[in-house]
């Protein structure tokens, strides 16, 4: 159990390394592509720090494991939306851009309503996958076509580009280290807090809604409250929204189709929090086109309460 502990928190303490180097790279390759800090928020990081939930949630598919699979999706939907953006907010109001409020929130509500319908009887087969899948494709070409046709361009005297022009391979570097250290540190913290939990008695669905759904979620949440430490709320936001899309279609879609996923004990509340949260973004965002630290407050305390139902038979 302590050196389970202990390499836990070593884990915490490498995601947040692998966070910065991620955020470093992916700004400054925007800033040399002319892309908008929200689209590579949107594709590049949301994906990268995705990749644990990606591994975990095929991995647990393959070896019969629905609960954590669909749970690991579900829970860290949950989990970004109500505790990395609530205490990203916290830190600092983020900023929403039109384009989350007129295309990629709207987006997500419908990737979600979907799953919560085709997954309501405890199951996802090939076929829905299939269209999980497409959906991923669409959205991540349209997302790219559109920041070339409608965000401002870059302009190359922001910051140290200026100044210090780092070649691309210094960027790239940045970039890939980053992702490789979150995904690493994932599956070390993920793996540890598997045991503690196993120990503790905690039921399969339980570790997937809670332990590994935030495990997972780490390296959003460590890239996220990195982006607003530096109030780059682009790469805060639309890391999470993109990440949820993400979840959905790409995740849940490719381990489907490897192995239809059947899950006993997600039940119908859990999914039914995961789409109200979902729908609340929208409205949040909307009031003065900005997530404030009251509501980031707010976000915070669903999810408190929704953790204490769910670990009501342990408290």
């Amino acid at each position: 159990m302590i050196t389970s502990v202990t390499l836990l928190v070593l884990s915490l303490f490498a995601l947040y390394i692998g966070a910065g180097w991620l955020v470093k790279g992916s700004t400054e390759i925007a800033l040399k592509a002319n892309v908008s800090h929200l689209v590579i928020g949107l594709t590049i990081v949301a994906f990268g720090t995705s990749a644990p939930e990606l591994v975990v949630s095929i991995n647990a598919s393959l070896t019969g494991q629905g609960d954590i699979a669909i749970g690991n999706i579900v829970g860290s939907n949950i989990f970004n939306i109500a505790v990395i953006l609530g205490i990203s907010a916290v830190i600092h109001p983020l900023q929403a851009k039109r384009q989350l409020t007129r295309i990629d929130i709207p987006l997500l509500i419908l990737a979600t309503i979907v799953l919560t319908v085709l997954f309501w009887n405890g199951t996802l087969n090939r076929l829905e996958g299939s269209i999980f899948l497409i959906g991923i494709i669409l959205y991540t070409t349209f997302s790219l076509y559109y920041s070339r046709k409608h965000e401002e361009k870059v302009e190359k005297s922001i910051g140290e580009l200026e100044k210090q022009p780092e070649p691309w391979y210094k960027d790239i570097l940045y970039l890939c280290g980053g992702l490789a250290i979150l995904i690493f540190a994932s599956h070390l913290l993920v793996n540890n807090a598997v045991s503690i939990a196993q120990e503790l008695g905690v039921s399969e669905a339980v570790i997937g809604l809670t332990i590994v759904a935030a495990g997972t979620s780490l390296p959003e949440l460590a890239t996220s409250l990195v982006a607003a430490l530096k109030k780059n709320p682009d790469i805060a936001i639309g890391n999470i929204v993109g990440s949820n899309l993400f979840n959905i279609l790409a995740i849940a879609g490719t381990s489907s189709v490897i192995h239809p996923i059947v899950a006993k004990n997600v039940n119908y509340i859990d999914l039914l929090v995961m789409l109200g949260l979902t729908l609340l973004l929208l409205p949040v965002v909307k009031s003065g086109q900005k997530i404030s630290r009251a509501e980031g407050w707010v976000l915070i305390v669903i999810y408190l309460c929704y953790l204490a139902w769910l670990l009501r038979d342990l408290i």
